[in-house]
């Protein structure tokens, strides 16, 4: 057992921190919670109104909160306790989930309790991220870094996996969302008792006073972004993939409900194909994760490649099928891809940045990733409403494949230019 455990430690250095290991298995036990209100919150709104629009309207309300906070949380989550963040606004997000359940079992919830609910979970999001992704290396170490990057993204793609029929599980058996939103509060418990037991033993000392103010500290990290290509081109893909990639999953529901619809559908066969469509994006999202804490030192920019191959290549195949067993295979293939994609950006951000600048920068990529989204979902819901989704998502996948080549043929010219 010995052995095991010291081979299992080599191949995941993340895994020798006890706090780190409590962290990431409370994290599991959230995931598992948040992707089941995820899977259950949008069939719902689609039940209620069976508007696309109203999709991306969520998805706008939800993303929102990144691009108008996440560029200052990047320099005020320096100045704070990163892990008394975090737990702070992992209790905000479970009063979200309460207020939703609340509301569920009540029968008073609309769509726009559902998009003011998105808007305040987006908010505590939009902070908790940053934080979260910066306090990793004092729960694991910097030479543990990527381990346990990798290692939280396989904790938070087997939620995508489990979720999903957490949730299809809960509706069949009690015929109320209500109790999945239920289950999502509790779970955010178990992220919170984690931290207040875990201790960030790989704590980099804060400077005892700042000298620049908030705007001047915001500029330095702009600056070393401009002068850095390749952390630069990093994130110009993550704005490309938040304005046109992520959005057209925003429209699983519909895709499940209009274009593969049989004659035989029934309520709860639409529930069990959009929960399996979520799961299979999942079981793709999950494999990525495996691999990524597996070959933690593969050559990055090859990954970064393979994942946005296997992520536009697929997005733009699945406008043209119209049968469930070839949408599932495909969707596998886009959790696959972007996963893949998000934690080879994110590692390539995290291990390039100085200690210092960490927090401003990685604000930036996440604001790129989802500050633009709330345009993009309106975008992607108002064409799918005034066209059909299908034709939607081939448009989406086709702007996303011409936008990495342009960046990818920048990127090079950068290299030859500056070699």
């Amino acid at each position: 057992m010995d052995t095991f455990k010291v081979k299992l430690i080599e191949r995941f250095p993340a895994l020798a921190s006890r706090d780190y290991v409590i962290f990431v298995v409370g994290q599991l036990l959230s995931v598992i919670g948040t992707w089941a209100q995820s899977t259950a919150l949008p069939y719902l709104a689609y039940r209620i109104s069976g508007r696309p629009f109203d999709l991306g309207l969520i998805g706008f309300a939800n993303t929102l909160p990144t691009l108008l906070f996440a560029l200052p949380a990047g320099v005020l989550v320096e100045r704070w306790d990163k892990r008394r963040t975090v737990i702070l606004f992992q209790a905000v997000m479970a009063l979200q989930a309460f207020g939703l359940a609340w509301l569920a079992y009540t029968n008073r919830l609309e769509i726009w309790h559902i998009i003011a609910l998105a808007f305040f979970f987006g908010s505590a999001v939009s902070i908790e991220v940053t934080a979260r992704q910066s306090m990793l290396i004092e729960l694991a170490g910097r030479e543990a870094l990527p381990s346990a990057i990798a290692l939280q993204t396989t904790a938070f793609n087997s939620g995508r996996v489990l979720g999903p029929m957490l949730a299809a599980w809960l509706i069949s058996v009690t015929g109320n969302e209500g109790s999945v939103f239920l289950a999502n509060g509790v779970s955010f418990l178990f992220v919170i008792a984690g931290l207040l037991v875990a201790r960030t033993r790989f704590k980099v000392q804060r400077e005892a006073k700042r000298e620049g103010s908030l705007p001047d500290e915001f500029k330095a990290g702009v600056s070393y972004i401009r002068n850095s290509p390749v952390v630069l081109s990093v994130i110009l893909m993550a704005a490309l993939v938040g304005f046109f990639g992520i959005p057209l999953t925003q429209q699983i529901p519909a895709v499940a409900r209009d274009v593969l619809r049989s004659a035989l559908d029934t309520e709860a066969a639409i529930a069990t194909r959009t929960s399996n469509l979520y799961a299979a994006q999942g079981v793709g999202a999950l494999t990525a994760a495996f691999l990524a804490a597996y070959l933690a030192s593969a050559n990055r920019q090859t990954m970064l490649l393979l994942g946005q191959a296997s992520f536009v290549f697929p997005i733009i195949a699945l406008g043209f099928v119209r049968n469930v067993p070839a949408a599932l295979f495909l969707l596998a293939l886009v959790g696959w891809g972007t996963v893949t994609q998000l934690v080879t950006m994110n590692t390539m951000i995290q291990v390039e940045v100085p200690d210092a600048l960490r927090g401003r920068v990685f604000s930036v990529y996440f604001w790129a990733l989802q500050g633009v989204a709330p345009f993009g979902s309106v975008v992607i819901g108002w064409i799918a409403q005034t066209w059909n989704v299908p034709a939607t998502i081939i448009v989406g996948g086709t702007t996303c494949l011409i936008g990495i080549l342009a960046i990818r043929f920048g990127l090079r010219r950068a290299g030859e230019s500056s070699g």
